[in-house]
């Protein structure tokens, strides 16, 4: 039993350093504000469009920033959830569907 304990843990933390390289991102204002975040939810990058760096356009800047984190977060907790499922059923193999969507 402890040795699939011992196996348990060394499979999430493998999960974790590959989550770590993967990369997501979520756009808004079509594609004027881009947000990276690798696969644990770690923010990589921000990239603004020129245009939007200026006074008049703070709030919309703001706003839009929200909803690039947001799309990219949701995109690594989608590629995070999906990895744990292909650990847990590679590890629980006779447990059919009980893990899948």
């Amino acid at each position: 039993m402890f040795d699939k304990l011992g196996q348990a843990k060394q499979m999430a933390e493998d999960v974790k350093q590959k989550l770590e390289t993967i990369s997501v991102s979520g756009e808004a204002g079509s594609g004027k504000v881009k947000v990276t975040v690798n696969g644990n939810r770690k923010l990589n990058e921000i990239m603004i469009a020129d245009d939007l760096l200026n006074a008049e356009h703070k709030e919309e800047l703001q706003d839009l920033i929200v909803v690039a984190m947001n799309r990219a977060l949701e995109s690594a907790e989608n590629v995070s959830e999906s990895e744990m499922r292909a650990m847990m059923s590679s590890m629980m193999p006779g447990l059919g569907g009980l893990f899948g969507n």
